[in-house]
């Protein structure tokens, strides 16, 4: 990002005022009491609904809140965006309310769903342009277009008025609820609704512990507060899209920096694990940053016992595209999925012994590639294997060695299974 800092803190009173104006656009989301999950940790888990917003992420707030600020001279020259999905449908349904023509710029991997969300909400009013690999990649693109065309670029988190918009999420939290909150869990990308909602509760609920979390594969904001300034990723795992930004935005760096408690990571295995645990469960869709919040609380099983919690469910914009990989991330992480190199002697009987003796009875071939090749004692085949219990994982390769199938793991090794399976 090129933003500098200027030690910006949102007002109250600015905060109260995007509220008035997003009357009418942006809901009024539920605050819901997760009764599964309270009765696993011991504790009244109530999730705030922002995946349930027209737009079905919270975003819309912050970017209604900046285009709804700028008068008709700047509205008038069109605006910009980069969003890898949810701030893009925030502005274009924000640009389809105001009548305001929108350039937006997304990732080229962001997921169809997304796209075509934005083109539903955004009507003739938005042009889409799919571009590089990252948020980061979209982000540059979309400035250099803002100079070539002298138009306004609408930051998706790095932007007061973005902020005051998001914070408002916060506004509706306390005011949904008498209890006292204990614990506050925000899913963080660019740090748009950590410094909002952080800076609400702040202001009205001091002894709350605020807790941010990102990915493990995206750390931006975690890295930023160890090193005490901004910091730039040189690499991202760009799985949970939502969050995965290169560096957080100078302005919620600054007000995180004041009013975290702490910011915590969640592996990517763990996210894909509750997506499909809300979606089994409790018919609730969630998007890889929407489950940052819920996956995290394994985390603080024994702090939160008897405490009052609130996880902000922050978007449903998931591609049903996406299921299979979301399952094979979920039980890789479970230690239930497992990748071979299996070495077949040349001879009929080879597979059925190695289904007969070396399998267990509840191991399931979920993967096998096999060219036979009759130059060679042993051929190699890519096998994945699926196992009802992680604990059977030890005795399964005791089982291929001493057979002699054994030929290496490649869970370990991603850059080879990514080539291979």
């Amino acid at each position: 990002m090129i933003e500098t800092s200027t030690s910006y803190y949102p007002h109250i009173k600015d905060i109260q005022k995007a509220a008035d104006k997003l009357k009418g656009v942006a809901l009024h989301t539920p605050l819901m009491q997760n009764i599964a999950l309270s009765k696993a940790y011991n504790a009244n888990i109530l999730f705030k609904r922002e995946d349930l917003q027209t737009v079905r992420s919270y975003k819309i707030r912050g970017a209604y809140n900046k285009i709804s600020s700028l008068d008709q001279s700047e509205l008038g020259k069109g605006i910009v965006c980069a969003s890898a999905g949810n701030h893009a449908q925030g502005v274009a349904f924000s640009c389809q309310l105001l009548k305001v023509r929108g350039t937006i710029f997304m990732p080229a991997p962001t997921p169809k769903q997304k796209i075509e969300q934005v083109r539903m909400f955004g009507e003739d009013y938005v042009e889409i342009i799919l571009i590089g690999d990252t948020f980061d990649d979209a982000y540059f693109a979309a400035r250099e277009h803002c100079k070539k065309e002298n138009t306004l670029f609408i930051h998706p988190f790095n932007d007061p008025k973005v902020i005051e918009g998001q914070a408002t999420v916060g506004l509706e939290i306390l005011d949904q609820t008498e209890s006292t909150i204990d614990y506050l869990f925000l899913p963080i990308g660019g740090g748009g609704l950590s410094a909002g909602v952080s800076t609400i509760f702040k202001a009205f609920s001091p002894d709350t512990k605020i807790i941010g979390v990102e990915p493990a594969g995206a750390p931006a904001m975690k890295k930023s507060l160890e090193n005490g300034y901004n910091t730039e990723l040189d690499q991202i795992e760009k799985f949970v899209d939502g969050a995965a930004v290169k560096k957080v935005g100078d302005l919620n760096f600054e007000i995180c920096q004041k009013n975290l408690s702490e910011v915590v990571t969640v592996d990517e295995g763990k996210i894909c694990e509750i997506i499909l645990q809300m979606y089994n469960k409790d018919a609730i869709v969630v998007e890889p940053a929407g489950a940052l919040s819920i996956a995290v609380l394994e985390q603080y099983r024994e702090e939160i016992v008897g405490k009052n919690v609130v996880c902000v469910i922050s978007g449903s914009n998931n591609d049903i595209t996406r299921t299979e990989e979301i399952k094979e991330r979920a039980l890789l992480y479970r230690g239930l999925k497992h990748y071979f190199i299996v070495k077949f002697p040349q001879r009929a009987g080879a597979l059925k012994q190695f289904v007969g003796h070396v399998l267990g009875p509840d191991d399931d071939i979920t993967h096998f590639e096999y060219t036979k090749k009759n130059s060679r004692e042993t051929g190699a085949a890519v096998v994945g294997i699926e196992l009802k219990r992680s604990e059977d994982f030890e005795q399964l390769v005791s089982r291929m060695k001493a057979s002699g199938f054994y030929g290496d793991y490649l869970n370990s090794k991603e850059y080879l299974m990514n080539l291979l399976v």
